[in-house]
């Protein structure tokens, strides 16, 4: 009876009920949170705190709302209408939600938009798929989802036969790219959460396929027995048969996507490539360069890691055993505090003491290219600072910078 009551109130109001759900699963959570923290003798936080853990929870309680409603949805069957715009709305919001939050997610990865020739630094990995071969794989996403558009939002009355197989045999094409991605990134299980949305694109695509072909047969019946009608006609006058014609139609329709691309400059192994050329993951057949260790530590070794043509790298050199990009800047913020610690160890401590407690929690959260360049621009003053005291007391002072780091060739960026 209640689980009645509730599906009826759902139906009436999907989207509402589905962040009330996600915002209850959080307050639960963060209950059970406190009830650890207390029992462990723990702090629990200030009030800012709470809010914001409260936040992330609902974050990560959504995707998980969305999963459990579309399973529920994909078990039950094609029922009234208010039923079905319900499914539909859960369905929106899923892909758009979905897509969203996996970008959000993607931002607290080590995942780079970089191809496998490309040098990387520390732990960070390589692109999933070839940089080249986006647009086929965005082609084939994009008539996925017109496949499942139709589909869904198209009166099943005015929908040719063939027509909606071939939208079936569209999604059959999003069904096996949401699957090669999950199989591609499941070499990372702290990535799992990247496949939750792709598996999600599968059970709306398998629900689709499934509500077209029963609402299709339901519609024969209403109809009675029908003309006498050539092989072709009757063939597809059985909804039931459907989805086996759109696994025939599929390996046409994807034959006619790369045509269409090949004059667009795609390769015509294009959709192999792009899972195949690539390095880090489970298909890929590339090996990459060795990532250089970039000390995370420090703002001026960070910097260097910006883009060339605003850092302008000299070399590579050794800090505390690993191999680093030197620029200049680099260079004198390292001689210039060897000065200090030769002319006043005191003072040098005091100050290396001071940096190590703030640089490093700024530094460590410089990730970006283009984060590293703004913070060589804030270092700009400071280079000048540093630069004057070596040429006012130091008698070679281009030595000193010259010889801060052992001498290795710059390593090249296909």
């Amino acid at each position: 009876m209640f689980l009645k009551k509730f599906g009826r109130v759902f139906y009436k109001n999907p989207i509402i009920m589905t962040f009330g759900i996600s915002a209850a699963a959080a307050v639960i959570t963060l209950f059970i949170t406190f009830v650890q923290c207390a029992l462990s003798g723990q702090p629990v936080g200030d009030a800012m705190d709470i809010i914001v853990v409260l936040f992330i929870y609902s974050v990560l309680a959504l995707p998980a709302v969305l999963t459990v409603e579309n399973i529920v949805f994909l078990i039950l069957k094609p029922g009234p209408a208010e039923r079905d715009s319900a499914a539909k709305a859960v369905e929106l919001m899923t892909v758009f939600f979905g897509a969203f939050l996996s970008l959000f997610f993607l931002q607290f990865t080590n995942m780079c938009p970089a191809d496998w020739n490309v040098q990387l630094y520390n732990d960070q990995l390589h692109s999933p798929f070839e940089i080249g071969s986006f647009p086929t794989l965005a082609v084939i996403a994009l008539t996925a989802i017109a496949g499942y558009l139709v589909c869904r939002f198209v009166p099943l009355s005015k929908q040719p036969p063939l027509l909606s197989v071939l939208c079936i045999a569209a999604m059959y094409l999003g069904i096996a790219e949401c699957i090669l991605w999950c199989v591609q990134i499941s070499i990372n299980p702290y990535l799992a959460i990247l496949s939750l949305c792709p598996i999600n694109c599968i059970l709306i695509a398998v629900k689709a396929i499934r509500f077209l072909v029963t609402q299709k047969a339901a519609a024969v019946r209403e109809q009675g027995e029908a003309p006498k009608l050539n092989r072709l006609a009757k063939l597809l006058e059985h909804a039931s048969v459907w989805p086996w014609l759109a696994l025939l139609a599929a390996a046409p329709l994807l034959g006619v996507i790369i045509i269409i691309l090949l004059l667009f400059g795609q390769a015509p192994d294009s959709i192999i490539r792009a899972w195949t050329n690539t390095a880090d993951w489970n298909l890929s057949q590339q090996t990459p360069p060795p990532n250089l260790i970039r000390d995370e530590h420090y703002l001026c070794t960070v910097a260097a890691g910006g883009h060339r043509k605003v850092v302008k790298p000299l070399r590579t050199g050794k800090r505390h055993g690993h191999e680093v990009v030197v620029n200049r800047q680099l260079c004198i913020a390292n001689a210039f505090e060897q000065l200090l610690e030769e002319r006043t160890p005191r003072f040098h401590r005091a100050v290396r003491g001071f940096y190590d407690k703030t640089g490093y929690p700024i530094a460590k959260h410089i990730r970006s290219p283009y984060l590293a360049d703004c913070i060589y621009f804030v270092m700009k003053p400071l280079e000048w600072v540093f630069l004057a005291a070596l040429y006012l007391f130091d008698p070679k002072p281009e030595n000193r910078i010259a010889v801060q780091y052992p001498h290795a060739p710059v390593p090249s960026k296909h």
